[in-house]
């Protein structure tokens, strides 16, 4: 007599997977309450890296972008502590008009040396008034270099620097609150006290983490020297030749610093220049540190959820006892029920995992529509929560297999539920 067709084929995917997906529409509520902890961990995880990397790619576009292959030398460093910067300030000088002219006639790396200036100011037209918008005062060329856009009208020009005119181009939220259906090109607008005629709009750049990125005025900055004085300290904005000269750009800039200062070897720099990347490198450096703190979360909700799934699993092994002994009776080998139950428990926790990947889009959404913060959905992240809840799953279901694969057929027919 041939032996029983089960001996030779195993098991098959379908059959545990069939079995796995009616016990969890039997039993709805076990089989929430199951999944729970897989549910909420790949949740937990999918959000909290869909805001890391939302919020550092939001980060790098909006807020520490200073232009392609840009790079500023500003009186001050990347500066992390408080009692570095009060040292700074005694040490550090201002950068004023001749630094930026001797960049810009000695640099051989840069594509262009421009200048900028900033300071919060008030802003009036007719009886409406702004507070605290940002007027910047900077050279023709910054608008090759930064990366605000002129929507229409025009930038400031070197003519306006020259004769140190009285014009100015407006963000959108000036726009919005002084000129909302009205063509602002030639009208005249006061900044603290100073009559300006509007040349130029810029393009709308949006808001960061809730804060307006629009809310600023470009004047020339030879105008802005001659209302509020020179003893301030300014920025330097760099375009290097290439992104593969950006370093050798930064080290001519610095070079050419430390000469024109007399800075003698060995002695630290009086300055700072401040790039993207070392921004980039502080911020991600913060976020990793939450994005590292999640992760001790999750362990801990799939730890959970995975002594869960064992402890259901286990229940299901008594259950089953009896279609256990069945099966071995016609056949089927222990390394069978052993995969069988294997499987069953991966399946129910890849669902769990697919669930909280479903729910962790919804908050993601969410949070992307109803709050400033940026949120970017990672698909490697996904694959990744799903794949790690599927291990968990067959990992605490090792146990209650091989605890079923052990049943004797004989004792397993005679039990009774």
């Amino acid at each position: 007599m041939s032996m029983p067709e089960t001996t030779h084929r195993g098991v098959s995917l379908k059959e545990p997977a069939l079995i796995a997906l009616e016990t969890l529409r039997s039993h709805k509520l076990r089989s929430f309450l199951t999944l729970l902890g897989v549910i909420l961990s790949v949740a937990t995880l999918i959000v909290v890296v869909s805001m890391v990397e939302g919020t550092n790619k939001y980060v790098a576009d909006k807020i520490v972008n200073f232009g392609s292959n840009v790079f500023l030398v500003q009186r001050f460093p990347l500066v992390t502590n408080a009692e570095q910067f009060v040292k700074l300030q005694r040490t550090n000088k201002n950068i004023v008009w001749e630094d930026y002219e001797y960049l810009r006639d000695n640099m051989a790396l840069a594509l262009e040396v421009g200048l900028e200036a900033r300071r919060l100011g008030k802003v009036k037209y007719k009886g409406d008034t702004i507070e605290d918008v940002q007027i910047r005062g900077v050279t023709s060329n910054i608008i090759d270099i930064d990366v605000e856009e002129v929507e229409f009208g025009r930038y400031v020009t070197d003519a306006d620097n020259e004769h140190r005119s009285n014009v100015a181009m407006i963000g959108r939220d000036v726009v919005k609150r002084f000129f909302e259906g009205l063509d602002p090109l030639g009208k005249s607008i006061y900044i603290d006290s100073q009559a300006y005629e509007v040349v130029g709009v810029a393009k709308e750049q949006g808001s960061a983490f809730g804060q307006s990125q629009d809310n600023f005025i470009y004047i020339p900055i030879e105008t802005w020297r001659k209302i509020y004085g020179t003893n301030v300290s300014m920025n330097i904005n760099v375009k290097a030749r290439s992104a593969d000269l950006m370093p050798a750009a930064e080290d001519e800039a610095r070079m050419l610093m430390r000469a024109r200062r007399h800075i003698a070897p060995g002695k630290e720099d009086n300055f700072g220049i401040l790039e993207p990347a070392a921004l980039m490198d502080l911020f991600t450096t913060t976020t990793s540190l939450l994005a590292n703190g999640s992760i001790g979360v999750v362990m801990v909700f799939l730890l959970i959820g995975g002594i869960v799934i064992m402890n259901i699993m286990l229940a299901s092994v008594t259950e089953r006892t009896r279609e256990i002994g069945v099966r071995k009776s016609l056949g089927a080998t222990r390394r069978d029920v052993l995969l069988q139950f294997l499987i069953e428990a991966g399946i129910m926790s890849a669902i769990g995992g697919v669930l909280g990947v479903v729910a962790a889009t919804g908050i993601a959404y969410a949070i992307n529509h109803l709050t400033p913060l940026p949120v970017q959905l990672p698909l490697r992240w996904v694959f990744f929560a799903v794949t790690i809840a599927t291990a968990v799953g067959v990992f605490f279901g090792v146990y209650p297999a091989h605890k079923a694969s052990k049943l004797n057929p004989i004792e397993a027919l005679r039990f009774e539920t």
